[in-house]
């Protein structure tokens, strides 16, 4: 492996994970086309679209640590909703992780395109009001978010993506939780869904490891300087630059599908 194969996956790893320390995604609605697309631009290997959703899953859990760690003080993490959410996502992202193994890799990318497609719809939903609530005040219905965890970690864990992507969206527009709160569970949310969608990929060798220790420390880098970012910046162009980032994916995802 020479310097331009390390520089790649580095930047992609790194632009990815600072992506997802500032809004609160894994980084896989983002590092998945960058993987699949950029490495032959430059006359590199080109990934299976398995090999890129094993990469992406056991990265998102260091990425998603990293930017945990930077919002741990302020309140922004809601200790109820990463147990309702994060538990229901756990069980479902290991079953679609460990399942996707029998799926083909137009299949996957079926999936991820009908995800990316439906949470960029949800996030052009208007989201108005609910940021000025209090951090000890906000209310969400726990039965509610655990269904949606479920559905979202089950093909999260199909694409290797963790599921924040989705979870962003459903936190916002049908829990309506505050942004900045949004950002720092999901990420918390997210670490316990890369568990069960790592722990499938690993067992069905889906992983290239090479390539994933690389994005590893660009996440480690990354993440923790993305949320100090993400702190500063204003709650509605967090949220149109998650909405724009979704949507222009998924795009790129349906063009090459069809």
């Amino acid at each position: 492996m020479d310097f331009t194969f390390i520089f790649i996956i580095f930047s992609i790893g790194f632009i990815g994970s600072f992506i997802s320390g500032m809004l609160g995604i894994g980084g896989s609605i983002i590092k998945y086309p960058m993987l699949l697309y950029i490495p032959p631009l430059f006359g590199l290997a080109t990934f299976s679209a398995h090999e890129v959703t094993g990469i992406s899953a056991i990265q998102v859990f260091f990425a998603t640590i990293g930017g945990v760690w930077a919002y741990r003080k302020g309140g922004y993490l809601n200790q109820t909703l990463i147990v309702y959410m994060g538990s229901a996502i756990l069980i479902g992202s290991f079953v679609g992780g460990y399942g996707s193994k029998l799926m083909s890799e137009g299949g996957i990318n079926l999936i991820y395109g009908i995800l990316a497609l439906i949470a960029a719809v949800m996030m052009f939903i208007p989201k108005k009001g609910f940021d000025d609530v209090p951090l000890d005040q906000v209310k969400f219905n726990k039965w509610l978010a655990a269904s949606f965890a479920l559905i979202a970690g089950v093909g999260a864990g199909i694409v290797g993506a963790a599921g924040a992507f989705l979870l962003v969206p459903i936190m916002l527009v049908v829990l309506k939780i505050p942004t900045r709160m949004t950002i720092a569970s999901s990420l918390a949310i997210t670490f316990i869904s890369s568990i069960g969608a790592t722990a499938g990929k690993v067992t069905t060798g889906q992983i290239d490891y090479f390539p994933a220790i690389i994005m590893i420390v660009a996440s480690l880098i990354a993440s923790p300087l993305g949320a100090m970012v993400g702190k500063k910046m204003n709650t509605e162009v967090l949220k149109g630059i998650l909405a724009l980032l979704i949507a222009a994916t998924a795009v790129k995802i349906w063009i090459d599908i069809l």
